[in-house]
């Protein structure tokens, strides 16, 4: 009787990891989480079995309170900061039990037997916390890490045990629902100890959008980590964009918060899913403030819309303008051109056109590029452009002048920059400078077919003249057709679809889809996506300008043969002129002869270009049926031959 009251003094210290007279506590060398309590032999067989019983709930306080001790360090986190509170509330109700069979040991109402029997209800509570415990110090979990532990540990103890752990959960995710609360409710980041699923890039900076073709900032100055709380893992993309939204409008000066009750306090989570809720609630506010601050304050559609009129050349009055004041600047080499004196023409001619109007074309510059249009697209890695090993093998022009370089470009200011970043901007260029190449072609054809107009008054007819403004009119409906596909075909109703799309868009990345879906779907319908096909029509713009550039010598050196024939006799075709002078007759005919072979030249030229563009566009056009109105224009060129 004596050694059970000394063995039942023991115990109740070592319930609370001190050691006693017959009860000593051993710790395994290496294994700080493992310890070994031992009776000593001496005692009675049947006593030192019943209080083995006990030693694994004195292991498990003394396991708890040490972890409570160590995780209350600052470099721990928020979360296990959390749980060793709640864990330390939970070792007062412990102690609390202790002190009670302690009072019961006093007053000689405890035996052993009774001792064993109030500790098991606290047994499995006990032993279900030092397994969680356990696994958080072997793995140094924080945060969420933490949260899914405590989560996944309940689900697999019984009520009581379930009930302890689901209590732990709800405490800890707390600290960790505070920082959720400020990401979504105000877009900012309240995370000292790293523990939020959400990771900030600071060294991203919002400039880079506008400066940077590969620029990172909308996708990864936020982004998701690996560890996310299993609760919040099917909102966890609501989130992020959540708190992005708020973010971008704190950047732009507006201190923006979601209207907070006391039902929208993120208090705890649980099968209400009242949280869900809030979360929903709060991205429907970010992302309507935001939408309605870039399409109303920023006015997004009628920067896009000004961009459609200088970029894609939706108002030409004052391209044809600058075309003209800016000639001889664009005639000179890439490399010798003034991009100054090309700006002060271009305000020239905003200025002195409709695009004064436009309270956006001061934002509109100029800028000289250093490759052509396909090597420029060859360098983009990241367009889908078909058969690319033959975009590898583009044939640079030797000597590339501001007619192929010359670009447009925009300045744009944060935020709009999100929607029009520095790639969505490179990718109207290419389009521009494509367009813009096409019109110079034009010109120079259009000059070509007014001088031929200038000598219709002759009769020319069966002769090199006639010819040549037949070749000339097959040229002119080749550069037509393919203007008028790029801007009825592809531009404007691609424009409409994309115009209507953001007027019902619900949120900013709908936007941003839209509006890269529309420039993407733009430089495949362009063509600048397919090599093959983009490589024959710059073939065929280069005859053109070579034929163009000919003009004015094929037309005067077939002028001058009825001329000489007038001065000799007044008649065409008189054989006395050969008497008269047969040195000028035969310097007449070579040159007749050179004319007429030069035309000839450019006409198997160019129509050998076409016969081998039209099997290449009726195969393409099967694939891509948006070529099928290309593919009968371009078919249709030449048969007035």
């Amino acid at each position: 009787m004596q050694h059970e009251l000394i063995l039942i003094d023991d115990l109740l210290f070592a319930l609370v990891g001190i050691e006693g007279r017959y009860i000593s506590i051993k710790r395994v060398h290496g294994k700080a989480d493992v310890v070994s309590f031992q009776v000593d032999a001496s005692m009675d067989l049947a006593l030192q079995e019943l209080a083995k019983r006990i030693f694994p709930l004195c292991g498990s306080y003394l396991l708890i309170d040490e972890f409570v001790e160590s995780r209350s360090q600052f470099k721990h986190g928020l979360v296990n900061h959390a749980f060793a509170a709640a864990l330390r509330a939970f070792l007062l109700d412990y102690q609390a039990m202790v002190a009670q069979l302690e009072h019961q040991f006093r007053l000689r109402r405890l035996s052993i037997q009774g001792l064993w029997f109030y500790c098991q209800p606290m047994m499995g509570s006990m032993q279900a916390l030092s397994t969680v415990i356990r696994k958080v110090s072997a793995n140094n979990y924080a945060g969420s890490a933490v949260l899914n532990l405590l989560q996944s540990q309940a689900m697999a103890g019984d009520s009581a045990v379930r009930s302890l752990l689901e209590k732990m959960t709800h405490s800890a995710s707390n600290a960790y629902l505070s920082i959720l609360e400020r990401w979504i409710y105000e877009g900012v980041i309240d995370d000292p100890y790293g523990e939020f699923f959400i990771a900030e890039n600071k060294s991203l900076q919002k400039e880079s959008l506008t400066q940077d073709y590969d620029a990172k900032y909308w996708r990864q100055r936020y982004s998701l980590k690996k560890d996310i709380p299993s609760f919040l893992a099917n909102i966890a993309g609501t989130i992020l964009t959540t708190g992005k939204y708020l973010n971008v409008m704190r950047e732009c000066g507006y201190n923006v918060q979601v209207p907070v009750s006391e039902n929208s306090k993120l208090m705890t989570f649980g099968s209400n899913h009242q949280y869900l809720e809030c979360v929903k609630a709060a991205y429907e506010f970010a992302s309507g403030e935001l939408l309605s601050l870039i399409k109303e304050k920023y006015d997004l559609i009628g920067k896009l819309r000004s961009i459609k009129h200088y970029l894609l050349l939706d108002q030409g009055d004052f391209l044809v303008h600058f075309m003209d004041i800016a000639r001889e600047e664009l005639l000179k080499k890439h490399d010798e051109i003034s991009v100054e004196k090309l700006q002060s023409l271009l305000d020239l001619a905003l200025r002195t056109t409709a695009a004064a109007a436009d309270p956006c074309h001061e934002d509109l510059t100029c800028c000289v590029e250093r490759a052509s249009v396909l090597k420029g697209l060859s360098r983009l890695k990241d367009l889908d452009i078909k058969n690319v090993s033959h975009s590898n093998d583009l044939e640079e022009p030797i000597s590339i002048t501001g007619l192929e370089t010359f670009s447009l470009s925009y300045k744009i200011q944060w935020p709009l920059s999100i929607v029009i970043s520095r790639k969505a901007l490179t990718k109207y260029q290419l389009i521009f400078r494509f367009l813009f190449h096409c019109k110079h072609v034009e010109r120079q054809l259009c000059g070509a077919w007014q001088m031929h107009q200038g000598v219709r008054a002759l009769n020319s007819h069966g002769t090199a003249i006639s010819r040549s403004s037949l070749l000339c009119r097959s040229m002119l409906r080749f550069i037509n057709s393919l203007l008028h596909y790029l801007t009825f075909e592809v531009l404007e109703p691609n424009w409409h679809v994309m115009h209507g799309r953001l007027q019902t868009a619900k949120s900013i990345d709908e936007v941003i889809q839209h509006h890269d879906f529309f420039l993407d779907k733009c430089l495949k319908e362009c063509l600048l996506l397919l090599p093959e096909l983009i490589q024959k029509v710059e073939k065929l713009k280069s005859l053109c300008l070579q034929y163009a550039a000919a003009t004015q010598w094929l037309i005067s050196s077939s002028i001058d043969i009825p001329k000489l024939d007038e001065q000799s006799d007044g008649s065409f075709g008189s054989g006395k002129l050969k008497s008269k002078n047969p040195s000028q007759v035969q310097k007449v005919m070579t040159r007749n002869s050179a004319v007429t072979d030069s035309i000839l030249k450019f006409e198997r030229e160019f129509n050998a270009e076409l016969q081998t563009l039209r099997p290449i566009l009726s195969s393409s056009s099967q694939a891509e049926p948006y070529l099928t109105h290309l593919a009968q224009w371009i078919l249709g060129v030449g048969n007035d031959q």
